[in-house]
């Protein structure tokens, strides 16, 4: 998972073919050859060896998909990570989780709504997931807290972002529950925010946005739920308000109007049994048997793919092949660098 171009799809592939990690690394570098590219570096035992030291220092340790721990929810979705790092009470994430997101530069009417819908809840057994951001994050953190609140990050376990809440984070870690995907040290950019908000809507029933602009990390957030069969709630705010438009849009499209807690427990209905079998490709076992493509069907993909992103449903479709081999063709160009994966299950070249 430490590779460069094994991501979270590709991983779960790797798996359900080779077996087990050692048979997957190992096909690796034949892989991304067939794919046009050159192997990716694997890195060396000691580093990893390393980042295990890291994560243990700070009192953290690994939840690996497919093994016991894992978030039960968050290993239901397609990109689910293939290990999570930890700190705090792994058990809050055994009863029902709101994941609650908004506007950085929220409203103080919004904040307050927040903290105070965040600590009914939390009176109610709900467990509260955030993204420790500025703004609605925040206030809905400091509401849970007492109850029990989840952080999930975007940087290192160990990196405390933004600056103002390493107090709080810290209180998260040792009364709540702090989530990084990234290993110790990395500072968050941009890019990992996206995966941070996929983490927030893998884990939860349903996703509340407080208030929020159109173009926001919350809508991406309340998407990423829509997508994962999550109940999306949204909380309607002034017309006027430029911070409330992207609520407003989200009830538009079929969210849920949320005024009070009534409203948010009405729409948390019993887990379906079925969505939490057997994680999609995370656990060792007995090895799928290969699609192998061919050269034709190297290029038939291959020309099928642009700077656009394009379902692979679409690709299947369009190319005819077996569905086997389209996926077996876009791991290979994915292992070479060539090969981009979007939300919905969309790719493009890179």
């Amino acid at each position: 998972m430490r590779t460069p171009t094994v991501g979270p799809v590709t991983y779960a592939q790797l798996l359900a073919r080779f077996g087990t990690p050692a048979a997957a690394l190992e096909a690796v570098p034949d892989l991304a050859r067939r794919g046009g590219g050159k192997p990716p570096t694997v890195p060396p035992r000691g580093s990893i060896e390393r980042e295990v030291e890291a994560v243990e220092k700070v009192g953290a340790r690994y939840l690996f998909l497919g093994l016991p721990g894992y978030p039960a929810m968050l290993a239901t979705i397609p990109t689910a990570p293939p290990a999570l790092i930890v700190r705090g009470r792994r058990a809050l994430l055994d009863r029902p989780v709101v994941g609650m997101v908004g506007a950085r530069n929220a409203s103080a009417s919004a904040g307050r709504f927040a903290r105070g819908m965040a600590a009914e809840l939390g009176e109610r057994g709900v467990t509260i997931a955030s993204g420790l951001a500025r703004g609605i994050d925040t206030a809905a953190h400091q509401g849970s807290m007492e109850a029990g609140t989840v952080a999930v990050i975007a940087g290192g376990i160990d990196v405390a972002y933004p600056p103002e809440n390493a107090e709080l984070q810290e209180r998260i870690a040792n009364e709540g529950l702090l989530i990084a995907e990234q290993p110790p040290g990395i500072e968050p950019r941009a890019r990992h925010f996206p995966y941070r908000n996929r983490i927030i809507a893998g884990l939860s029933q349903a996703v509340l946005v407080v208030e929020a602009a159109p173009k926001s990390g919350s809508l991406i957030t309340a998407r990423y739920g829509g997508e994962y069969g999550r109940e999306v709630l949204a909380v309607p705010g002034s017309p006027l308000d430029p911070r409330a438009q992207g609520c407003n849009l989200l009830i538009r499209e079929g969210a849920t109007l949320v005024q009070t807690v009534d409203d948010v427990m009405e729409a948390l209905r019993p887990i379906d049994p079925r969505m939490l079998g057997e994680p999609g490709g995370g656990g060792y076992g007995v090895p799928r048997p290969a699609a192998d493509a061919g050269d034709a069907d190297r290029r038939a993909v291959t020309e099928l793919l642009g700077p656009v992103p394009t379902p692979i449903d679409e690709i299947i479709r369009q190319s005819a092949l077996p569905p086997a081999i389209v996926q077996t063709v876009l791991l290979e160009l994915e292992l070479a660098g060539r090969l981009e994966r979007h939300a919905g299950g969309q790719v493009s070249l890179a």
